[in-house]
């Protein structure tokens, strides 16, 4: 009876990461207008699950200056947090996603983006 349940947890868990993985393939990232948005430090997060990304976000003379990933809950996906420097050199959302670690590149850049939204 555990063996079964473990199993019905299993693939339970699978289903629901195949369909919040689809989800997420299809999301467009576009940029946000840097111009229109004062100083200051916003936070932003984004789920996706089993993905989850919260960061902060600073802004100074309508520029990105540093982005803080305060949590990032991922299976693989570390190598993505490295996507927040693309992010500040090119002062872009618009930037290529980390091999290798496409879904949480995407989460970061979503939580990013509803920081500064």
């Amino acid at each position: 009876m555990i063996i079964l349940a473990i199993i019905a947890g299993v693939i339970y868990f699978v289903n629901r990461s195949n369909a919040e993985f689809a989800k997420l393939r299809e999301v467009e990232i576009t940029n946000v207008d840097l111009s229109a948005i004062d100083d200051g430090v916003y936070q932003g997060e984004y789920k996706s699950f089993p993905v989850e990304a919260i960061v902060l976000v600073t802004i100074e003379n309508h520029m990105i200056t540093n982005i803080e990933i305060v949590k990032h809950l991922t299976g693989q996906g570390r190598a993505a947090e490295d996507i927040i420097f693309d992010v500040v050199f090119f002062q872009s959302l618009e930037v290529d996603v980390v091999a290798g670690a496409t879904y949480s590149s995407k989460v970061i850049l979503l939580a990013i983006k509803n920081a500064l939204e």
